[in-house]
């Protein structure tokens, strides 16, 4: 994260704690810094690490794929017509990697490379 308001200290310190597994709050308290902003520079530190996993993580082996449908009211169609609700890609390597990703749609199109 290269641009940020924080010192170098504190941005350290919040890493650090990050890496310790402690929460945003209490992080926030030990940098001296709000808890909103913690929160923030830990949500920012996950999608970084996310972004990371996506680009140099490969699937080999056997893997499982399927999509699914999260999301929209329980009464009513279900399956794909019901309305609202959001679909989602999955991979999963047997005994390992699970890599999700919600999809505009599940059409062929937009599975295949």
């Amino acid at each position: 994260m290269r641009k940020s308001r924080l010192s170098q200290y504190k941005r350290a310190r919040l890493l650090e704690l990050f890496i310790a597994g402690s929460t945003a709050r209490i992080a926030a308290e030990l940098v001296g810094v709000h808890r909103n902003t913690a929160a923030y520079y830990f949500h920012r530190l996950r999608v970084l690490i996310a972004e990371h996993v996506d680009k140099h993580t490969l699937f080999d082996g056997e893997i499982e794929l399927d999509e699914s449908y999260f999301g929209g009211r329980r009464k009513g169609q279900r399956g794909r017509g019901a309305a609202g609700k959001v679909p989602v890609f999955g991979l999963l390597k047997r005994g390992g990697k699970v890599y999700t990703k919600v999809i505009p749609d599940a059409k062929s199109r937009t599975l295949l490379p």
